[in-house]
């Protein structure tokens, strides 16, 4: 800890804030930032850390949670400060208690990102790029959706896959589907939404109050079917918050297909984070999705 004492000067000066006798703890649970608390009279802080060269993750993600807290939907984070400071790159948030989605909790987090879904966005893509984990999630504008599914998160994830060393069928088959695309949308054109980006269940929690909160975002404009596809991903959440989130905004019956489709991206991302374990899995979602179409 004593190693960071020069950081915490370097964030009483650019805050203005007295961290006089402070504790520093370090925080687990990260995969790819390491984390602090940092306490003070006042003041409790979440102090992610990473290289500097690694300062536009914690650039984006400041701006997704800033993003998230305009519309008021769902808690997150308030965003103290973020920037550089000698080998590091970081990110001070409020430090947040955090409890599990109980019940009540569970489904009023479901009305809540019905309700952050529901707010009109003009284009799908975002005002940046960012990453989803470590890995670039590009976010160049588009006013079709499709195209935008197509060419920024499945396409790239294959490219990914492909300099990773991924070959045969994965990409022969990706191809396909990449070229056949367009027939799960037959009947459904979906509005931009603010997304979360990456809402599996390690992103979603409770504060002491009981009020939802999410972090970690990886934003930008989409369908909104992405984000709850991702939330039954990882084991999912529960029938409460499933049950809520219908209940304020239905979605279209096309959505069991399209999860499938949805999901993909992140189990290529994880075969391109994490290796080879996840690469059956992706050729799997990949067969029945061509399944679907024929």
């Amino acid at each position: 800890m004593a190693a960071l004492q020069p950081l915490v000067s370097h964030l009483q000066t650019q805050t203005g804030q007295s961290l006089h006798n402070h504790r520093l703890s370090s925080v687990g649970g990260g995969d790819i930032n390491s984390a602090y608390r940092l306490q003070a009279a006042n003041i409790d802080w979440f102090i992610k850390l990473n290289r500097a060269d690694l300062a536009h993750m914690f650039v984006a993600e400041a701006a997704g949670l800033r993003e998230l807290a305009e519309i008021n939907a769902v808690r997150v984070p308030k965003v103290i400060h973020f920037g550089e400071f000698q080998q590091h790159a970081y990110l001070v948030l409020e430090f947040i208690e955090l409890g599990s989605l109980h019940s009540r909790s569970a489904s009023l987090f479901g009305q809540q990102l019905a309700s952050l879904h529901q707010r009109p966005q003009a284009y799908f893509g975002w005002a940046i790029d960012n990453t989803i984990g470590s890995t670039p999630q590009h976010n160049t504008r588009d006013d079709d959706w499709v195209s935008f599914w197509r060419q920024q998160r499945l396409g790239k994830q294959l490219q990914f896959a492909a300099a990773n060393g991924y070959a045969g069928s994965l990409q022969t088959q990706g191809e396909k589907l990449l070229e056949k695309i367009d027939g799960f949308f037959s009947d459904y054109r979906p509005h931009p939404s603010l997304l979360h980006g990456d809402l599996w269940g390690g992103n979603a929690a409770a504060d002491n109050q009981g009020q939802p909160i999410i972090f970690d975002p990886a934003c930008y404009y989409g369908d909104r079917e992405a984000d709850l596809a991702m939330t039954e991903l990882f084991g999912g959440f529960s029938r409460d918050f499933y049950a809520a989130y219908q209940a304020e905004y239905p979605l279209d019956s096309g959505y069991k297909t399209r999860k499938t489709l949805y999901n993909l991206y992140h189990i290529l991302n994880h075969l391109n984070l994490f290796g080879r374990s996840y690469l059956n899995q992706a050729n799997s979602m990949i067969s029945q999705l061509l399944a679907e179409l024929n």
